[in-house]
């Protein structure tokens, strides 16, 4: 694939290259420091010589949001994945349709997964619905006393960093898993709703946004979720994001 990094900074573009050539030698990479550098590249041929962008969110001048929101206007656009240390913007990468979000560091096999996405959608980004369902049959596989379980994604009603570990939280269980919670939100975005700097929820559980009074926090504000008594504390920065997909369902 031709492939153009889109980083402001340096040592994070060397990183990808790296990992680019241990993936497959064959890419063909390219790199721009910011958006102006990655238009002036992509508007040569409308973007058909480029086949994935992998996209910094967080850049001087004009951010990774909206340079995607340009790069979607061309004649021909690239797929995007975002690769950037800030997990709280995955849902608004999806809405940008892009192809998978990627946290800093990047691991080896994420980015595989990522690349391949991108090959199975012929090279053109795929829309993914936020506020889609989960697919019959996905599910989360977990390790639990020394068997592995396959829990339906359509089961799991939040997901919770709590110490080292994330809370998996159906109606009836919990389970441990040590998967961090930004992989989590990154690879389940469409299903699950950062409410918290600790909590992602189901969108399909979700039924009210109340004032609710913490004894750690204050007053503020939390979210309702069907299956489930006690209600889960929202982040002031979160709670229109609630609204917004309340008033979606």
């Amino acid at each position: 694939m031709d492939i153009l990094i889109v980083d402001d900074e340096q040592l994070a573009r060397s990183r990808l290259r790296t990992l680019l050539g241990d993936c497959d030698a064959r890419h063909r990479v390219s790199e721009a420091a910011h958006a102006g550098e990655a238009l002036a590249q992509l508007a040569i041929s409308g973007g058909r010589a480029v086949d994935l962008v992998l996209l910094d969110i967080h850049m001087p001048g004009q951010d990774g949001l909206s340079l995607a929101q340009q790069i979607r206007a061309l004649p021909c656009p690239p797929a995007i994945v975002f690769v950037t240390a800030h997990a709280d913007h995955a849902l608004s990468a999806f809405e940008l349709d892009a192809v998978d979000y990627l946290t800093k560091p990047v691991r080896l096999q994420r980015l595989q997964q990522a690349l391949a996405k991108v090959q199975r959608a012929g090279g053109q980004a795929q829309a993914i619905p936020a506020a889609a369902p989960a697919a019959e049959g996905e599910a989360m596989l977990i390790q639990d006393r020394g068997r592995t379980e396959r829990v339906p994604l359509a089961e799991v009603l939040y997901l919770k960093a709590e110490q080292k570990y994330v809370t998996v939280r159906t109606a009836t269980r919990h389970y441990v898993v040590d998967d961090a919670l930004s992989d989590l939100e990154a690879r389940h975005a469409a299903q699950f709703l950062r409410v918290h700097r600790s909590t992602l929820v189901a969108r399909h559980a979700l039924r009210a946004l109340e004032r609710h009074y913490d004894a750690s926090e204050g007053e503020g504000w939390a979210v309702r979720l069907q299956g489930l008594a006690e209600p889960l504390p929202v982040s002031r920065r979160q709670v229109a994001t609630v609204r917004e997909a309340l008033a979606g369902l």
